[in-house]
């Protein structure tokens, strides 16, 4: 529970069917805002509307039939992979499955795994990497098939072997759906339909991607920082 103010007349319209990424420093409120969508927490001012509704007038378990959300640290059971993706639609079918996990590209690794889908996960998933188990999550999302997709900081710790994977299993999932992502790595969102920047609680800039670079402001220079780091891993030469 928080016993400080963490937002601040923070004011913005989630569009149906598109995305809008939340960027900014650790600590600014982007996962307050995302969580104040879900009723994770209530608000104790202001007012958040799903479809015109006030969320604080709907039970907690029935709004969150609408929601799927993924976090940085993927929740996965001792458990067979196929049961691991089951538990987003429990009635599935293995077929139905198997063409969730090809669709966000998580069949490849799958089927590179000991026993495929019947490969035991053990319990929070330490026998496999960071971009796998983020992609089995994926294909749990899809298989649930929400309304509205929560993706909270996701990317941020996947591993260069599974990144191009994860990014195109990302852009299935996200396509047609009402979905908020929090992310501090920029390849993530750069597709966003709108950007929101939030700092200290408040929006500081808000637009896309290229608005945002072109009007230089705080958006810019993190742009800027993360890519001046990725010439210096790759040992491209400073511009």
């Amino acid at each position: 529970m928080y016993k400080r103010q963490v937002l601040d007349g923070v004011n913005f319209t989630a569009r149906e069917g598109e995305v809008t990424a939340l960027v900014g420093p650790s600590g600014s409120g982007k996962s307050t805002c995302a969580r104040l969508a879900a009723r994770l927490w209530d608000a104790t001012e202001g007012t958040i509307r799903v479809g015109g509704v006030d969320v604080a007038t709907v039970d907690p378990e029935v709004l969150l039939t609408d929601y799927s959300m993924v976090f940085q640290d993927v929740v996965l059971f001792d458990d067979t992979v196929m049961e691991n993706i089951r538990y987003g639609k429990l009635d599935a079918t293995d077929e139905e499955i198997e063409a969730a996990a090809k669709a966000v590209h998580a069949h490849e690794f799958i089927m590179e795994l000991p026993d495929g889908y019947d490969t035991v996960v053990e319990e929070r998933g330490s026998t496999l990497s960071a971009g796998q188990r983020q992609l089995i999550a994926f294909a749990r999302v899809l298989l649930a098939d929400p309304r509205i997709l929560i993706l909270d900081e996701a990317t941020s710790n996947i591993d260069t072997r599974t990144e191009e994977a994860l990014q195109a299993g990302l852009q299935h999932l996200l396509k047609g759906r009402t979905s908020f992502i929090i992310a501090h790595r920029l390849s993530t969102i750069e597709n966003a339909d709108e950007i929101f920047y939030i700092d200290h609680g408040q929006i500081v800039e808000h637009g896309s991607h290229a608005q945002l670079l072109a009007a230089k402001g705080a958006y810019y220079r993190l742009y800027e920082s993360q890519y001046a780091m990725i010439r210096v891993a790759s040992g491209a030469p400073e511009e």
